[in-house]
């Protein structure tokens, strides 16, 4: 089984994914966007897609919004909570 070495671009990509921000889109290779516009690192949507942790778009739907695995949302950690008043 081959490790995957997560950078820090990588996980800005999955707390912009977790923030609802981002889309991903289905052909031969899926396409990340991030905030409307084509994530700058082409291959980050089938990179995270292949090392499990972001959901394998819909081929059916041409674009849809992106979504971490469980695997993915594990790698973030947990989610902070706010302080109370």
């Amino acid at each position: 089984m081959e490790t995957f070495i997560v950078s820090g671009r990588d996980r800005a990509v999955l707390r912009a994914v977790d923030a609802g921000r981002c889309q991903l889109g289905a052909g031969c290779e899926p396409v990340l966007l991030v905030d409307g516009l084509v994530c700058a690192d082409f291959t980050a949507g089938l990179r995270l897609v292949e090392a499990g942790l972001l959901v394998a778009p819909d081929a059916a739907r041409p674009l849809g919004p992106a979504r971490l695995t469980p695997a993915g949302r594990a790698l973030l950690g947990p989610v902070p909570q706010p302080a109370p008043h």
